[in-house]
Order: C-alpha cells, then sequence, then structure tokens
C-alpha cells in the first residue's frame, strides 16, 4: 500500500497562546506532539502566515486581529511541534490565507508518484484552517481517503468546532475519535 501523511495545522503561538489562543488549543499540543512523534508516515506542517499589510487585505477587514506576521514570536510553531518538525526534516507550507493550495498541488503529485494509502489532518482551528485544508486536499486528490481527527482539533469556539466536524463528515472526509 502507498504512504501515509499527517498534515499538522498552524500548530502556532497565536493559535495557542497569543493573539486568538483559546484553551482548547492549548489543551491538545501535547496530544498532537505526540501523534506527530510516533507517526509512521510523512508529516507535514502548515503555517499561517501575514505580513505587515495584514490589516488591508480582506481577512484582516473581517478578522482586525494582527496574527501570525512572519518572523514573529506568534508564527513560530510551538516548541514541541518545531523540534518534530526539525527532527523529522518535515515539509512546512507557508500559507497566506486558510488553505494552502502547494500543499494541496503537492500531495497530488505524490499521490502520482506513489499511491497515497491516507490523509490525516489535525490541528488549528478545526471551522476554518483545517476545514479549508481538508476540503482543497479533497477537491485535488477525491479519492485519496481523508481523516480529521476531533480529538486532536480545536475551533475557534466548542461550537465551531462540533459544526465544522459535522461539515467535514457531510463532505465524506472521516472524523475520528469523533464525541458526536
Amino acid at each position: 500500500m502507498g504512504q501515509r501523511y499527517l498534515v499538522v495545522v498552524d500548530m502556532q503561538h497565536d493559535f495557542v497562546d497569543g493573539a486568538l489562543g483559546t484553551s482548547e488549543a492549548q489543551a491538545i499540543v501535547a496530544s498532537v506532539a505526540a501523534k506527530a512523534q510516533a507517526f509512521d508516515g510523512i508529516v507535514v506542517f502548515t503555517k499561517d502566515t501575514h505580513y505587515n499589510d495584514y490589516l488591508q487585505t480582506l481577512e484582516g477587514k473581517n478578522l482586525p486581529v494582527e496574527h501570525c506576521l512572519h518572523g514573529t514570536p506568534g508564527w513560530e510553531l510551538m516548541p514541541e511541534l518545531q523540534a518534530i518538525r526539525d527532527e523529522r526534516s518535515s515539509f512546512v507550507f507557508e500559507k497566506t490565507t486558510f488553505a494552502s493550495l502547494d500543499l494541496a498541488m503537492w500531495l497530488a503529485e505524490e499521490n502520482v508518484a506513489e499511491p497515497i494509502e491516507s490523509i490525516e489532518l489535525i490541528g488549528l482551528c478545526t471551522d476554518i484552517c483545517v476545514v479549508s485544508n481538508a476540503f482543497l486536499i479533497k477537491a485535488w486528490i477525491p479519492e485519496v481517503p481523508l481523516k480529521v481527527d476531533a480529538s486532536l482539533c480545536a475551533g475557534v469556539t466548542p461550537d465551531s468546532h462540533k459544526a465544522a466536524l459535522a461539515t467535514l463528515r457531510s463532505c465524506q472526509v472521516e472524523v475520528i475519535n469523533d464525541p458526536a
């Protein structure tokens, strides 16, 4: 069978303990790191990446909270995840919007080279970047099994996390460790 991939989405300071941090995000850091450390496939990371013009972008106008500004402490991966990224020499996909087209296209190319067994997403925020990346990947490689681990994701709020999981399920993304 093919390779398995784990995509760790936006486990950055600003989403955990910074400008947009939540207690739910803080609660999953150790478990996300443990999953990435033990994963027996290819682990890749995404990083939400904005620049000094963030407040002039459409996202910045809709969410006027500067976050994940390139090169700032809030943009950095949580130390536990950065250590795994360094140890495994994992790819990092910087993205200036909710999902990474580069990641989806790269996974599609990987799938052509060797059929992918499965892709699993974990991280932040379930209701924005996790769901957006899942749908973009699903659009590029619809026949590859795609999973989201509900226990290793956190949303902007607990209710939006649950709503995103329902949306993922309705679009044939397998939600594992689902409390629903």
